[in-house]
């Protein structure tokens, strides 16, 4: 039985792709899921995996050639994988089961696919260390990629093999981390660690130390002889060094005082010796690396304004106070703000649909539905998780949504699907007391929509001063396709909508 590979989609307005790399050739065994090539577009790379496990017989697209979405790209024969990884013809139905049960595979241990425009991530932790026992589907390492954390489990139960990676390193998606013994015949390999350990602890020149901690090493100004390594035959880990660090050692020690006058910054110019000993210097998370580019990108490419209204939210407030007992007796959920100013925006960028649109080359995209992103605050950095088809939901819909993807986002539990497509985006600093501020566009979206803290303020109602719970509102749009009319169209249309909610209701 033939199985045909063909190409997968690959994203919105992506039509086609260019095949870069093919990792089996005809009349390899592949299994299933096993990456078989990888597609380069203009946007992303994608990894093409086996639809079943079998030989690869016939690659019809080869490297370099360009294929469209769904195009045929090889044929794989199911069913002849078994018979061509074992020498023994005559017992074809005991070698079948044999590599399962007998636990001699390798099985090497791939970085996922971490997402649309993610090509690369950074080890953060291993759960295990070479020679442990695993089960299948036990958490093997950590990666974090500049949007979310990637948690890699074991395919297989068995044991665990050599680590390439070694943590604090940067892999490319469908990079190899390691290897392990497949089956239960994997775990008696820690044994001959005994007879082998012992001449691993002469002049170590025959183990491959782990690349984490030979890095740390370097830092630190130590040699293999003075770490006491504990992986597989004296292999040392990255936690070994650190030990070794924290040991007390004062002649190591005594050189280290011009260590902490490094060649200083150029932006940040020299630093005395007495300062540069109280400072602490922590590299930038790959989530913050990225904050921080993306953010100057906008700055960079945009021609970014911003504009500003303020609002009187005792409408909303009166409204809220009258139904939020009933609204979350019956949804389940609170009623909150941010459902209020969602509608609104999904409102106004229906009247002035430029603040819904992006730029492509010298194209304007218009968007005929609302992604509305809501920008969250974690401990670890901003991340913005999107809303689909916002423009469809009802005022319940919104704020549950908002809040399981808020909890989400706060535990680090999003996926890269969920932050991506956005078309507008409100961002509430109100919540950590914010009164004014002009927000950055989240490129390649053309507006974004900041909210602040409500306050009361005397303000003029029918020739007569009065006390009102007032918010200033920021709209920050990209000049080059959104005109200062239009702006200030979308605020006021928000600004009409929240004073009076019955407008929603009434698509007015």
């Amino acid at each position: 039985m033939s199985t045909e590979v063909r190409v997968p989609t690959l994203g919105e307005s992506v039509t086609e792709a260019t095949i870069a790399t093919w990792f089996k050739q005809p009349g390899d065994a592949v299994a299933a899921d096993e990456m078989l090539c990888e597609l380069e577009t203009d946007k992303v790379t994608v990894e093409v995996p086996a639809p079943a496990a079998g030989t690869l017989a016939e690659i019809v697209a080869a490297e370099g050639e360009t294929v469209s979405v769904d195009a045929l790209l090889a044929t794989i024969t199911e069913g002849a994988a078994a018979p061509a990884d074992t020498p023994k013809a005559d017992q074809p139905a005991a070698t079948a089961a044999a590599p399962a049960d007998a636990g001699g595979d390798t099985i090497d241990i791939m970085v996922p696919t971490l997402g649309e425009s993610v090509s690369e991530a950074t080890v953060s932790s291993w759960f295990k260390q070479p020679g442990d026992a695993v089960e299948r589907d036990e958490m093997l390492c950590e990666l974090e990629t500049d949007k979310v954390s990637v948690e890699v489990p074991a395919p297989t139960s068995g044991t665990m093999g050599e680590i390439l990676a070694g943590e604090g390193e940067t892999v490319q998606a469908g990079g190899k981390l390691a290897v392990m013994t497949a089956g239960a015949g994997g775990a008696p390999a820690p044994k001959p660690q005994a007879p082998d350990a012992a001449p691993a602890k002469g002049d170590g020149k025959d183990v491959e130390h782990a690349p984490s901690a030979k890095k740390m090493m370097a830092e630190k100004g130590l040699s293999p002889a003075d770490v006491q390594g504990t992986g597989r035959d004296g292999r040392i880990m990255k936690e070994d060094v650190q030990r070794a660090a924290q040991a007390p050692k004062p002649a190591p020690r005594a050189p280290e005082p011009p260590k902490p006058a490094p060649a200083p910054d150029a932006a940040r110019g020299p630093v005395p010796a007495e300062d540069a000993a109280r400072e602490e210097r922590v590299k930038m998370t790959r989530l913050r690396q990225t904050i921080a580019r993306r953010l100057k990108d906008a700055q960079n490419s945009a021609a970014m304004l911003t504009t500003y209204n303020e609002i009187d939210m005792s409408g909303v407030m009166a409204l809220r106070r009258e139904y939020k007992d009933l609204f979350e007796k019956k949804h389940g959920v609170k009623l909150g703000f941010m459902s209020f100013f969602t509608k609104a925006c999904c409102h106004a960028l229906s009247e002035v649909p430029e603040v819904n649109a992006e730029i492509d080359g010298t194209d304007i995209v218009y968007k005929n539905f609302v992604h509305m992103g809501i920008a969250v605050g974690t401990p670890n950095g901003l991340v913005v998780p999107v809303l689909r088809d916002a423009h469809s939901m009802g005022f319940a819909e919104i704020e549950k949504k908002i809040a399981e993807m808020g909890t989400r986002a706060r535990d680090g539990k999003l996926s890269m699907a969920e932050m991506q497509g956005g078309t507008f985006t409100i961002s509430n600093g109100g919540v950590y007391g914010s009164l004014m501020s002009s927000p950055i566009l989240n490129p390649p979206q053309s507006g974004i929509l900041g909210m602040h803290k409500i306050q009361d303020r005397p303000v003029v109602v029918g020739g007569q001063i009065v006390i009102r719970p007032m918010m200033y509102l920021a709209l920050s749009y990209d000049h080059r396709i959104v005109d200062g009319k239009g702006a200030v169209t979308f605020l006021v249309r928000v600004k009409e909508a929240l004073e009076d909610p019955r407008r929603l209701l009434m698509d007015l």
